[in-house]
């Protein structure tokens, strides 16, 4: 039996795997065109990283999960950020091999003039929605969170 594509139906482990990738690759498509249509060759790695920084200084490490990205990776993506003058790098006192990622002014800047984007984006993604079924959706989406990091 085939179901049209639009119809809801109870999801198996891989399709409900599935569905999560489709939208986590949907939000992220969405935002780097909400950047683009502002002005800013902005990927997503390079958003999280910035916002990341916004809340404070961090190490490579710590953006590279937050970022979902290989250290190595990071590392190159902290070139280019620190290319454009968005962040630099400072020496952690005492480790001569640790360094703490900033915003430079100018990266504080850009942050302020991006931020709104990512609400665009959330209101686009939950366009048709209650507030009742946004909290709901929320709560459920930490549920499988919460419920797939347990520990066995």
């Amino acid at each position: 039996m085939n179901t049209p594509p639009d119809t809801p139906a109870v999801c198996s482990g891989s399709s409900l795997g599935l569905l999560f990738r489709q939208v986590r690759d949907a939000m992220w498509a969405r935002m780097e065109r909400e950047l683009a249509a502002a002005g800013h060759e902005l990927n997503f790695s390079q958003y999280i990283t910035l916002k990341t920084l916004a809340y404070g200084s961090s190490g490579t490490t710590e953006l590279a999960r937050a970022a979902y990205l290989h250290p190595g990776a990071m590392t190159r993506l902290l070139d280019k950020l620190e290319e454009r003058g968005l962040i630099a790098r400072d020496a952690v006192p005492g480790d001569r091999r640790a360094v703490q990622i900033r915003l430079t002014d100018a990266g504080n800047a850009l942050w302020k003039e991006i931020s709104p984007s990512a609400q665009r984006v959330h209101d686009q993604a939950m366009a048709n929605l209650s507030e009742a079924e946004q909290t709901e959706l929320t709560r459920l989406l930490m549920q499988v969170r919460d419920n797939l990091a347990a520990e066995d």
